[in-house]
């Protein structure tokens, strides 16, 4: 516990002291955010802001985790080193977008086509490892079994090892390139996509340690609702650590932005979400748990969906906070009542998590 405490600390002080830090050097160097020009007109005041802000959270996340091992002694395991190898990587598919726009004037950065390329390669190199590396309990940081609140009988290895691992990459994937694109399209307003992801990332904190007081490795005569989660303590500390983070930069975000944490941060924090769902085997609870995200992908899906259907739009403008905004709602007043829909599903979440535990 001392670990996970210690991460949220550390990684909040240094994404708080360390965020105008950076936005002075971006300043410096002219590297400011291009509005897209379908997008709510006033947006178009925020042109200039600083942006990829997300360097800021990785690297508080990692220096919090860092140190709180440092401190306590504890060796680094696989799963967490997988999480932060995820959020790391997609952060930087995410800083290769923001740095294009940058240098080249424009509101695009990377093709969706490359995108999804970057996305792919980190992807697919945390699924094939997240089943490698059995501990002395021979539990591997993932399994091929689809999770909903612990692993479900629906096994991705029924017709052997070599298709088990086939379908576990496109499974993990399929997460990876949904959470990472879904924190993607709720960054639209100050502080909505921070906010929502502090409290997220804070009932994994929740998850972690419930986990591991009740794991099924430590218990001396373990029960049937115990939890298979390789390493659920040190999950809880990353968890915790992208916590901080978000604590730290969401004082500089909040609106009026001082930064935003463009693709940099909104890659590496849907990365970082898929990579806990899947590793502490929550992975259906998750939609759930993160169902503020869940709805900004549904109403661009169906607004899509609708128009090539019917020539007409169900919003007036997706995802579904921009529809607010041209319903004359201001945006603190959509980015607070969004934190409590968010706050609502994590409840919902975490009380199905322990709704189960008990009956179990």
């Amino acid at each position: 516990m001392k670990a996970v405490l210690l991460a949220g600390f550390v990684s909040m002080v240094v994404a708080l002291l360390g965020t105008p830090l950076f936005i002075r050097l971006l300043v410096r160097k002219q590297y400011g955010q291009f509005i897209r020009q379908d997008g709510p007109t006033a947006h178009f005041t925020k042109r200039g802001t600083p942006t990829m802000g997300g360097v800021v959270i990785i690297g508080a996340t990692l220096l919090g985790w860092a140190v709180a091992l440092l401190v306590t002694g504890t060796p680094p395991s696989a799963s967490e080193v997988l999480v932060l190898f995820l959020m790391a990587g997609l952060g930087l598919v995410g800083f290769l977008d923001d740095y294009i726009k940058i240098s080249r004037q424009r509101s695009l950065g990377l093709s969706a086509r490359w995108k999804i390329v970057g996305q792919g390669v980190v992807g697919i190199l945390f699924a094939v490892a997240a089943l490698q590396f059995p501990n002395s309990q021979f539990r591997t940081p993932a399994s091929t079994r689809i999770s909903f609140i612990r692993d479900t009988n629906i096994d991705l290895a029924f017709a052997g090892a070599t298709v088990g691992l086939i379908l576990f990459v496109i499974w993990a994937n399929f997460l990876i390139t949904a959470w990472s694109n879904a924190v993607n399209l709720t960054d639209g307003l100050d502080g909505l996509a921070t906010g929502t992801s502090l409290i997220v990332f804070g009932s994994f904190v929740v998850v972690g340690v419930w986990q591991f007081n009740q794991s099924c490795q430590f218990l001396a005569s373990a029960g049937p609702s115990c939890y298979e989660t390789r390493d659920p303590l040190a999950l809880a500390v990353v968890a915790a650590a992208i916590t901080g983070a978000c604590f730290g930069f969401l004082w500089w975000n909040a609106s009026p932005a001082k930064i935003f944490m463009g693709d940099t941060g909104s890659l590496a924090l849907g990365g970082a979400l898929a990579g806990l769902s899947i590793l502490t085997r929550t992975e259906i609870l998750a939609a759930i748990i993160g169902g503020l995200f869940v709805l900004e992908v549904l109403s661009d899906v169906i607004q899509i969906g609708f128009f090539k259907m019917t020539g007409r739009r169900v919003f007036k403008m997706a995802p579904l906070h921009h529809h607010f905004e041209l319903q004359g709602w201001g945006e603190v007043t959509i980015v607070i009542r969004f934190w409590i829909i968010a706050g609502l599903f994590v409840a919902l979440g975490i009380g199905i998590f322990y709704a189960e535990w008990v009956s179990g």
